[in-house]
């Protein structure tokens, strides 16, 4: 009996190691074969001639030898500057607006400001047509000047990447110390010294962080400039033309290179500055708590309900768009539009399609993320296998949406391949759509498994129970709100995403986000802005189910921590 429970415990430790090894392996073997495999594809394309042999830089040459395609990356950088400048600008009012005064509706407008993340890019630009185009009602206060561009293109952006800047830069604003407030008030420090000695310095790294973000988004984007840029070209747009329009896959390897370059400049940047960060609050530390300001308060309340007038304008506009019968000169309401007429194969089983994508990514992806993140932060031994599992969840934010789509045709549609059977199945966009967002996911996973006590694990270890009971029993159940979380964030995002598929679908897996964009280029411009309106509310609809499942769920799971 003593030497079988001896064997037991030896046993059953080795077995749950190996299980350790062989999920860390996995995750590992998930990041390369998703991510690192198909950017070096891509970047042997970019070095190769049509016929597919080595030429070196010639690529690289004969691009910056074009002054129309040099050219985009001027206005890349430009419009992504201007967008910058905008949505930091704005976001930091807004977020100093709810954090900082006592201004009334803080909860609607924090409602009303996140709703264009539920949209996709192609919406603001549809609304900024029907708004401020040739027959647009709002087409004199551009004073002459046209919607088509770089007006557009900022205006587009902005929409769609300021609830993120707004997050971020909430959060910063949120965490300060009410003493150094009232140290300067009993020094008679004026309020603009103490903004500039206490308020920026306290959120600098935020602020700084999300300039980056934000700059990463608007360079990068494809949506929006190719709706509404008109003639006006981007890196983005270049990559979709010199593929999909001149088949010139090397030099769409050249531009998508090209394009990942910022954006891993700026996520190296951004990693760097946040390493330096420390804490803005100590123990000792007093919340600080707005005072009633009538002026201010009602100042940024007036400019925030402004923004999210805004929003709903934009949001709006794309709705009545859908339901009018013909823009602008049979305004009757009608729902034919939402018949899809211009799609051959119809547009509800492009919808279907993105549900079955969507669905399919947030159950797979919440698992996967989640549990390599656990095998991260909870496993003991093999420690260079979890620091390179993290190091490479952490890729994907750097990494451009079209970049990665175009990457895994060089990679995914060879035929020595042995995971080409992938290519052109629902599989390879949800494998796609996961790589694209997965780290978001990884670090809100990480963030709440660093809030669980290790001696969860240590308890269960002692007790011999192995760790996917406890994982299952313990883990899971604590941490629900962030898987709950990671959950709607991958859904919400398939549903949205066109950059990262554009390339990957084909007539049986069509996605909703890509059927916007084939109705638009097509003429179909109300069946166009119908579909977007459609990604729009089923997004709402599983945003508010996610609301209620999760306090369902919570109560029932955590009901500790509610009595709490």
């Amino acid at each position: 009996m003593i030497a079988n429970a001896f064997s037991t415990s030896l046993t059953r430790p080795s077995l749950e190691s190996l299980i350790r090894l062989l999920a860390l392996l996995a995750g590992v073997a998930l990041l390369v074969v998703g991510l690192l495999f198909p950017l070096v594809a891509m970047l042997v394309k970019s070095l190769q001639d049509r016929a597919g042999d080595f030429i070196g830089l010639a690529n690289f040459v004969d691009y910056f030898q074009t002054p129309a395609l040099v050219n985009s990356i001027v206005n890349s950088l430009r419009v992504a500057l201007m967008t910058t400048a905008v949505v930091v600008g704005l976001a930091f009012l807004c977020a100093y607006g709810i954090t900082r005064t006592c201004m009334p509706g803080k909860r609607l407008f924090r409602m009303l400001a996140i709703l264009p993340i539920l949209a996709p890019s192609l919406l603001p630009a549809i609304s900024l047509v029907y708004l401020f185009g040739n027959q647009g009602f709002l087409r004199d206060v551009l004073a002459g000047q046209s919607i088509y561009g770089p007006i557009g293109i900022v205006m587009g952006m902005s929409f769609w990447i300021f609830p993120h800047a707004l997050m971020l830069l909430t959060t910063a604003l949120t965490n300060s110390d009410a003493r150094l407030y009232e140290a300067a008030e009993a020094l008679g420090t004026p309020k603009w010294r103490t903004f500039l000695t206490i308020t920026l310095p306290g959120v600098r790294y935020g602020l700084i962080s999300c300039l980056f973000v934000v700059f990463t988004l608007a360079i990068t984007d494809f949506g929006v400039p190719k709706i509404i840029g008109g003639q006006f070209s981007v890196l983005a747009t270049d990559v979709y033309r010199q593929v999909v329009g001149q088949q010139n896959f090397q030099m769409g390897a050249v531009v998508s290179v090209i394009l990942l370059l910022p954006a891993v400049l700026s996520f190296i940047v951004d990693r760097w500055i946040q390493r330096r960060q420390v804490a803005q609050l100590s123990a000792r530390a007093v919340p600080w708590q707005p005072t009633p300001s009538p002026l201010r308060d009602w100042v940024f309340t007036l400019l925030c309900y402004a923004v999210a007038g805004a929003i709903v304008l934009v949001i709006g506009t794309a709705v009545y768009a859908s339901l009018v019968q013909f823009w602008p000169y049979n305004l009757s309401i009608t729902f034919e539009h939402y018949t899809f007429q211009g799609m051959a194969d119809g547009g509800w089983g492009a919808w279907f399609n993105s549900l079955k994508l969507a669905f399919s990514v947030a159950l797979v992806g919440t698992l996967v993320i989640f549990f390599n993140a656990w095998l991260i932060e909870k496993s003991e031994g093999y420690r260079p296998l979890r620091q390179g599992l993290h190091f490479m969840a952490m890729l994907p934010m750097a990494v451009p949406g079209m970049v990665l789509g175009l990457a895994y045709i060089f990679f995914f549609n060879q035929a020595g391949n042995p995971f080409n059977w992938l290519y052109g199945t629902l599989m390879i966009l949800v494998l796609n759509t996961l790589i694209h967002f997965y780290t978001v996911c990884h670090l809100t996973s990480v963030t709440a498994l660093k809030q669980l006590d290790p001696e969860f694990e240590a308890v269960g270890a002692s007790l011999k129970v192995p760790f996917w009971i406890t994982f299952s029993r313990v883990t899971l159940p604590v941490s629900l709100p962030a898987v709950l979380d990671i959950s709607v964030y991958l859904f919400v995002n398939a549903m949205t995403t066109v950059s990262a598929v554009v390339f990957l679908y084909n007539s049986d897996t069509r996605l909703a986000s890509v059927a916007v964009l084939h109705l638009d280029e097509a003429g179909y411009f109300a069946s166009a802005a119908a579909m977007a309106v459609l990604i729009f509310l089923t997004s709402l609809v599983v945003k508010l189910l996610h609301t209620v499942l999760t306090y369902v769920l919570l109560n029932n799971a955590q009901r500790w921590r509610m009595a709490g």
